[in-house]
């Protein structure tokens, strides 16, 4: 058996390492276009904030692990095409500028995901840099060196990483969002207002409800300043992250997408052509608070499905579980994450829900160093199915959200979560845990709605 892969970052490198695994007698090449392999790109604000001190340690493989392993890799090569009826691509050396000719029997495209760059009049001009690859943390490095007036625009998980990291370095920050909160997508208001407080308090600018209509520069082509709906902010360094786009342009109309382009696949990785597997950033994904087909670019999504088109790639073998979108971050003295929908996210999928919001000590007070958690669950208005979750707090709660994470995949109810058996141990938790709390809490607010109506 011939396969080929296309791309290999988080999704190209799971599934390359486990077909090797799993079908040693298969004959695996990888097309690459850069000269590298597994670059965590979510660690970038991390190296810029001088956490890591070598951006190095953020590859997890390279292309001479995988090479022993026992895969042809062809990095620095890049496919033109695919024709899907003859099994065939056309392929380029970079380094040498020669084409030619390859074929497979099952195609695994792994392409990822590209930064998106709005078509926003002088959005071509010098210092104005992406942040997505391991050359462009470079580029932000060095550029930031030089900068004073540093301004980011999209208040994301790498937007608010990269502000932080600015800041520390003593630069002028902006932050500029299109929304009118920071973090919109991940946190209701009541969390997202004491992240806001925090940016603030640091000393940076946020300029949140502006939307960017165009970059000036000067004659040497550099940016110097972004004028949004709202006024102009002075920059000399403009960091984009406003999104991510899937990298599916070789097999645009050949086959089932959503509007954006991500590739529809079945529980197996298969698209609609049964030839060719798909995983990671350029796929949708199963939500399952929602129940819907969405685009969620995560490497934990995508080192699962890369996993599973090694298992499938010759038969249905294990399912994909779908997923809650979970994720977290740390900001300053504050830890935050969150699973499946937000209030406002489930108003998007048209889901009647409602919430619970907590605020309580994990630990009994007499412990000496008792803090306080912020915590929320957001549940079907009728069947009280476990929606979404967010939480904030001073100390490391993040974990909840992967307690929280399998509750909804497996379907929980906020009676299921009430009840559910959590130890207790005065280091950790209190007698009745934080999340049973929580849910005791829902169901007595339900009581008390229903006792209303009657």
């Amino acid at each position: 058996m011939k396969i080929i892969v296309i791309g290999c970052t988080h999704a190209g490198t799971q599934t390359v390492k486990n077909l090797l695994r799993l079908h040693p007698e298969a004959a695996i090449t990888v097309y690459e276009r850069n000269d590298n392999v597994s670059f965590l790109s979510c660690g970038i604000a991390l190296h810029v904030g001088g956490v890591v001190d070598d951006a190095q340690k953020l590859f997890y493989s390279s292309p001479e692990e995988l090479e022993a392993l026992g895969a042809k890799m062809r990095v620095r090569h890049n496919v033109h095409s695919i024709n899907r009826q003859e099994k065939t691509l056309v392929v380029e050396n970079l380094e040498t500028g020669e084409q030619f000719n390859d074929s497979y029997d099952k195609l695994v495209y792994t392409t990822g995901s590209s930064p998106i760059v709005p078509p926003i009049s002088g959005v071509g001009l010098k210092n104005i840099q992406l942040c997505k690859n391991y050359a462009q943390a470079q580029e932000i490095i060095e550029k930031a060196t030089h900068a004073n007036k540093i301004a980011v625009v999209g208040a994301g998980y790498i937007g608010v990483e990269l502000v932080e990291a600015f800041e520390a370095y003593g630069k002028d920050v902006t932050f500029i969002e299109g929304a009118d909160r920071v973090l919109n997508k991940y946190l209701d208001r009541e969390f997202t207002d004491e992240v806001e407080q925090t940016l603030t308090a640091k000393g940076i600018r946020l300029a949140l409800n502006e939307k960017v209509e165009a970059f000036a520069g000067n004659e040497a082509g550099e940016v110097t300043a972004i004028q949004t709906s709202k006024t102009t902010h002075d920059v000399d360094l403009v960091i984009l992250c406003v999104g991510f786009r899937p990298q599916t342009e070789l097999l645009k109309g050949e086959l089932d997408t959503l509007e954006n382009g991500a590739l529809l696949v079945n529980d197996y990785m298969q698209t609609s052509d049964p030839s060719i597997f798909a995983a990671g950033d350029n796929c949708s994904v199963f939500h399952n608070s929602a129940q819907h087909h969405a685009y969620i670019p995560l490497a934990t999504n995508a080192t699962k499905m890369g996993t599973l088109v090694a298992y499938n790639i010759v038969k249905p073998t294990i399912k994909y579980r779908g997923t809650q979108g979970t994720s977290g971050l740390k900001l300053y003295d504050l830890n935050m994450a969150s699973t499946g929908l937000t209030e406002e996210g489930a108003a998007m999928y048209g889901l009647d829900v409602r919430s619970t919001t907590l605020v309580d000590h994990e630990r009994p007070t007499f412990m000496p160093t008792a803090t306080e958690v912020k915590l929320k669950l957001v549940y079907d208005q009728d069947t009280m199915r476990l929606i979404g979750a967010q939480v904030l707090s001073k100390i490391d709660q993040t974990q909840l959200m992967n307690t929280l994470s399998v509750c909804i995949q497996q379907g929980m109810t906020v009676e299921d979560l009430a009840f559910s058996d959590f130890f207790f141990q005065p280091h950790y938790n209190k007698p009745v845990n934080i999340l049973n709390t929580i849910a005791l809490k829902a169901l007595t607010e339900q009581d008390q709605l229903q006792s209303q109506l009657t």
